[in-house]
């Protein structure tokens, strides 16, 4: 329960709201939101109405211009220093594809985040030189890297800082600076991410070879970077991510077109949520579990195939970020169970040896949002150095906690609500009482209450798709600008029904005193009490498009009690009765006396298993039981297979389905494709083809990738869930050997879930089944 803000009073000049016009929330949040003149409000409604901010107001970016310059007209090698998340990624593509188009001789280098981590290395950036470099070109990064500008200017070579990261007490001698922070806070470019910056240096750059023009291109590009980076969206951040989003919806780029195909995103309605939610972590997965550097193949190819191949490589990443993130935070929660005196303590701090670093942030967030206090994971190397990522909650400033830990820390640097560490692994038992200590000292024993800022006041009757579309005026959403939350008073539920995976969301009939009811959504309800008697309800607002249904849809957020009251109504959420037979040495013979019981399904895949009754993923239906025979290849295909039963008792088996390994494998799918060529005119089923291999449909695409890179196989045409082969094409071995890497990583991924399923005590496993997949 959050303690609700209520809209402040506004008064709406007239002539505001005569130009606004619509639903009066609309200019009521624009003056809230400080947007209180026509000539503002224009700007910030209509980027056709904001006069962007010069390039050359951010500071020291003519000089970098000119010796950017000097270096083309030369023929220096440019090397574009950037880094391993969307904003470095998009960042490091838009000053290399600026560069190439102005003649220059250019390479790029980003860290691999798993070796190398953020920023510039010596060693790194000693083999860069060494390749005859003559200037480094920094994105997104090296705003702190004095070690290594000093190292370069030793050799000779100049270096070009751009970044926006916060600047530290002391610069680097670097040749120029180019950082928002050298600004005043309330610049317009104040708030410009990495990326941002790239792009004014870009814009710069084209204007001053009288090609002005050319620079909106990359403003898709833009748009990644800014909503994946979280930015602040004010002044020229916003009105760049509105011209951007524009740019994306029809962008040119092929490998961003196919991404939006396997995302299962209409590029004509795509929004900052959909990057935030669906492209960011794909491109993110990128930098988390593998090498970044080819982002700038895969955002700038004219090859429609290496734009298939690589969109399949980034999905498979994401699978596999999914899958590692999802087994990191079961583990994490099976350290709380074991030890729930973690939970006494102001911050959760969990380790363990071998967990991968790309995903312990998203983990800890995922416990900050459960446990209401901040939460550091710690990964610990096999050379005794931890390895952390640390989230916060409202109030608690996480990286100045850390610096009271200074004299345990090998490093640490973030912000507020996120920082990274490290440490030798014996120091963690001192690091965890000492961090608690400082956290308490900030916010006290107990987390804050955190609080709900409500934007409005509507009835029921108000909500529509055409209100929706006025709300929309406001967007593009985010730090800054906030999506609203609206509220409508003296509510009762009428009916609900639980929804989804065994029940984990609600899905509610909600009515208002003037009898108009709604449908609402309650994402991870997890069986909370719902209100009895009359509420207030929080919610969220937004377009489904599932299916290509444009409908409206209500997400509950909060409530408030009207009469404060003890009861509740208890919603009973199904249980299970597991029955385990997974490490019965004999499974036929207790499978056998089963299978005369009415309303069972068995769930079986793989060649180990086609003489065994049953079906796979597609063919469960609903029944009371259900019977697990073959191991799941990760934890969403179970929760999906569940959710299609709904059983309320389950029996656990364990049987290997086989084709775990890379070789047979690819075999298979080989196979699979060469009968598709012969019978079905080279049509591809990829899901019907995942259950057919008890795999993922992400190994099955990046196997389909493998052969089409070998020149077995061209795909013409791919869907979201299908593609259309044809026989033959060319082969290029650099990304045969790559996606085989992957493949064969995400498929040990599947093989360690599968034995965690058959390790796991019972009701850590029945824990496991309501978590709900990232």
């Amino acid at each position: 329960m959050r303690r609700w803000l209520d809209p402040e009073p506004v008064a709406v000049p007239p002539a505001l709201a005569e130009f606004v016009g619509g639903h009066p929330l609309v200019a009521e949040t624009l003056v809230r939101r400080g947007v209180k003149t026509v000539e503002a409000a224009r700007a910030f409604l209509n980027a056709d109405a904001y006069t962007p901010t010069p390039p050359t107001a951010l500071p020291n970016l003519a000089l970098a211009i000119d010796r950017i310059e000097r270096a083309i007209h030369a023929g220096e090698t440019i090397c574009v220093w950037g880094d391993f998340d969307v904003d470095g990624q998009t960042a490091t593509t838009v000053l290399v594809a600026t560069l190439r188009d102005l003649g220059a001789r250019v390479i790029h280098y980003i860290p691999v985040r798993a070796s190398e981590s953020h920023g510039i290395k010596v060693p790194a950036l000693e083999r860069v030189l060494d390749q005859g470099v003559q200037l480094i070109l920094t994105c997104d990064t090296g705003i702190d890297a004095n070690e290594a500008v000093a190292y370069a200017g030793g050799r000779g070579v100049d270096v070009i800082v751009t970044d926006h990261h916060e600047l530290p007490a002391e610069l680097p001698s670097a040749y120029a600076i180019v950082n928002p922070h050298l600004l005043p806070p309330i610049h317009p470019l104040a708030s410009l991410p990495g990326v941002g910056v790239a792009y004014k240096l870009a814009e710069a750059l084209y204007a001053r070879a009288g090609r002005a023009a050319e620079a909106t291109k990359h403003l898709d590009l833009v748009a990644l970077g800014i909503v994946a980076d979280v930015a602040v969206l004010d002044g020229d951040t916003r009105y760049l991510l509105q011209r951007g989003l524009t740019v994306l919806r029809q962008t040119e780029r092929l490998g961003l077109q196919e991404l939006m195909k396997l995302a299962r995103i209409n590029p004509a309605y795509l929004s900052e949520e959909h990057i935030g939610f669906a492209l960011g972590p794909r491109l993110n997965a990128l930098g988390r579990m593998g090498d970044a550097n080819v982002i700038v193949d895969f955002l700038t190819t004219t090859d429609l195939t290496q734009a298939r191949i690589f969109a399949s490589e980034l999905e498979a990443l994401n699978d596999r970020r999914k899958m590692l993130g999802d087994q990191v935070f079961a583990a994490a929660q099976d350290q709380i169970a074991q030890n729930p005196t973690l939970l006494d303590e102001a911050v959760l701090v969990l380790a363990a040896p071998e967990w991968p670093v790309g995903v312990i942030g998203i983990v800890a967030n995922r416990l900050v949002e459960q446990y209401h206090r901040p939460a550091v994971l710690i990964a610990i190397s096999p050379d005794g150095i931890g390895h952390g990522s640390a989230r916060s909650v409202e109030g608690c400033h996480i990286t100045e906690a850390l610096a009271t830990q200074r004299d345990l820390l090998r490093s640490y640097g973030g912000h507020a609500m996120a920082a990274g560490l490290s440490l030798p692994a014996d120091d963690i038992p001192a690091f965890r009482r000492g961090l608690a200590r400082a956290v308490k000292a900030q916010i006290g024993a107990a987390p804050p209450q955190p609080t709900l800022q409500i934007d409005g006041y509507v009835p029921f009757a108000d909500l529509s798709l055409g209100f929706l579309a006025d709300l929309e005026r406001l967007a593009p959403f985010g730090p800054g600008n906030p999506s609203l939350i609206l509220a409508t008073r003296n509510v009762r539920v009428t009916a609900h029904r639980p929804l989804g995976r065994d029940g984990r969301h609600l899905l509610l009939s909600v009515e208002d005193t003037g009898g108009i009811a709604q449908q609402v959504v309650w994402w991870r309800w997890d069986g909370a009490t719902l209100p009895e008697g009359p509420f207030d309800l929080a919610y969220s607002t937004r377009v489904n498009d599932f299916r290509g249904q444009r409908e409206l849809q209500i997400v509950w957020e909060d409530t408030r009690e009207i009469v404060p009251s003890t009861a509740g109504v208890v919603v009973e959420r199904p249980q299970l009765e597991l029955v385990d037979y997974r490490r019965e040495p004999h499974p036929l013979t207790l499978l056998k006396p089963l299978l005369t019981a009415p309303d069972l399904q068995i769930w079986r895949e793989g060649p180990s298993a086609v003489d065994i009754p049953g079906g796979d993923r597609h063919a469960l239906i609903p029944a009371t039981t259900l019977v697990i025979w073959t191991l799941p290849p990760g934890p969403d295909v179970l929760h999906a297979a569940l959710a299609r039963v709904s059983p309320t008792k389950v029996y656990l088996f364990g049987v290997t389905p086989g084709l775990e390994q890379l070789e047979p494998f690819l075999k298979y799918v080989a196979g699979v494709a060469k009968y598709a060529l012969k019978n079905t005119g080279g049509r591809v089923d990829i899901p019907r083809v995942a259950a057919l291999t008890a795999n993922r449909e992400s190994a099955v695409r990046l196997a389909l990738a493998w052969l089409e890179a070998r020149g077995h196989i061209t795909v013409v045409a791919e869907a979201a869930d299908s593609v259309l082969l044809h026989a033959g094409g060319d082969c290029i071995d650099q990304h045969a050997d790559r996606i085989a890497a992957q493949l064969g990583a995400l498929l040990d991924e599947i093989a360690a879930y599968r034995r965690y399923f058959m390790r796991a005590e019972v009701e850590v496993l029945r824990m496991s089944l309501w978590e709900n997949g990232q």
